[in-house]
């Protein structure tokens, strides 16, 4: 199955289309220093939040015209690897390499610490506890825990040990994904959250780098540092539901094929359709139940760390920055580092008409 939506650089990529157009885009005003390492939208604002290399954490509001204002900024002790908001969109959670996660009450703009791991905490999702319906905030660290935290206490209220390191998270609903390193996928239902409903090694043969929950939380999509991208459902319907696809990936050359890590993953929160982001510097939407890639876009100079749609889906926003994907000597002086937004327009993240439902 695993060349189902064919690669990103498949002929058909460049006929009109499926080829994405990125000149409505907008720059962000006054961007991070350093590469941003998260973006999330609040639910109840067009209200952006920015985590970065450069220790802060910056929120930005965003008009009807794309427009961008800084609203708030706060710093961390280390960088800042991950950023939530609350439902409600009261509060902003984030964490990092301080070990710390911090909440931000936006109306009042403090900062209070409301976690601690003896590692970096490399990711942070708010949930609404099925046990008490209140705000509740999940953290994952290179500690190799998962600790639940009740916004007014100090100490966890609950801890998973997973087999290794946290590299990346998602909450929908009742479904908590966990993905650490060495591949594993944990996968825990809400109602039950001090231990693994589900434990399996990814489908993928590499590194995990980003999980991401479908938005009827009845799976999840799984990227990798190879140019993959998984598709699994928590309870299998049938033998073709779960399947993986090559994205983000050159055309060959000779014997030799570059391929790129899929550095996020983001579902769009009307349609269910998602986009991938890649080190090779492009996104594209696809369709995982007609299996089939909507659009995909040029490259925009720099490789794309992080990517989020805002809750009525019509901004989808992506960062540009460095990801130490080619090692040091990549890292150059002029590497571009921003935040853009891209208007959704017409088709471009709508589903396709499934053949076998006709």
């Amino acid at each position: 199955m695993s060349g189902l939506f064919g690669s990103s650089a498949t002929p058909a990529a460049t006929t009109s289309n499926t080829q994405g157009d990125l000149s409505k885009d907008v720059e962000v005003s006054q961007p991070p220093e350093d590469t941003v390492t998260d973006l999330a939208f609040s639910s109840a604002a067009d209200l952006l939040a920015v985590p970065s290399w450069d220790k802060k954490v910056r929120i930005y509001e965003i008009n009807a015209q794309g427009q961008s204002q800084g609203k708030h900024m706060y710093e961390h002790e280390g960088p800042v690897f991950s950023v939530d908001w609350s439902k409600d969109g009261t509060k902003l959670v984030s964490a990092g390499a301080d070990k710390k996660a911090m909440l931000c009450d936006v109306a009042t703009a403090q900062q209070t610490q409301i976690a601690a791991h003896d590692q970096p905490i490399k990711c942070a999702r708010f949930f609404e506890s099925p046990q008490s319906n209140s705000s509740m905030v999940v953290t994952g660290s290179w500690d190799k825990t998962i600790k639940y935290w009740d916004l007014r206490s100090a100490t966890p209220v609950g801890t998973v040990t997973a087999q290794e390191r946290v590299y990346t998270m998602d909450v929908r609903n009742n479904l908590l994904v966990v993905g650490t390193a060495d591949r594993y996928i944990n996968v825990i239902n809400l109602s039950d959250p001090l231990k693994f409903y589900k434990t399996l090694q990814s489908p993928l043969k590499w590194q995990t780098r980003v999980v991401s929950c479908f938005t009827d939380a009845s799976g999840f999509a799984i990227g990798s540092i190879e140019g993959r991208c998984a598709i699994q459902y928590v309870e299998e319907k049938d033998a073709t539901s779960n399947f993986s696809f090559k994205c983000h990936r050159d055309p060959p050359q000779g014997n030799v094929t570059n391929v790129y890590s899929v550095n996020d993953i983001s579902f769009h929160p009307q349609h269910g359709t998602f986009s991938t982001a890649g080190s090779d510097g492009t996104f594209h939407f696809w369709d995982k139940d007609a299996k089939h890639r909507l659009k995909g876009y040029p490259s925009v100079g720099g490789s794309i760390v992080a990517t989020t749609f805002n809750a009525n889906g019509n901004i989808f926003a992506y960062a540009v920055g460095y990801d130490w994907s080619k090692g040091h000597q990549g890292n150059q002086q002029n590497y571009p580092n921003k935040i853009m937004l891209h208007p959704i327009q017409g088709e471009e993240c709508k589903p396709r008409p499934n053949p076998k439902k006709r």
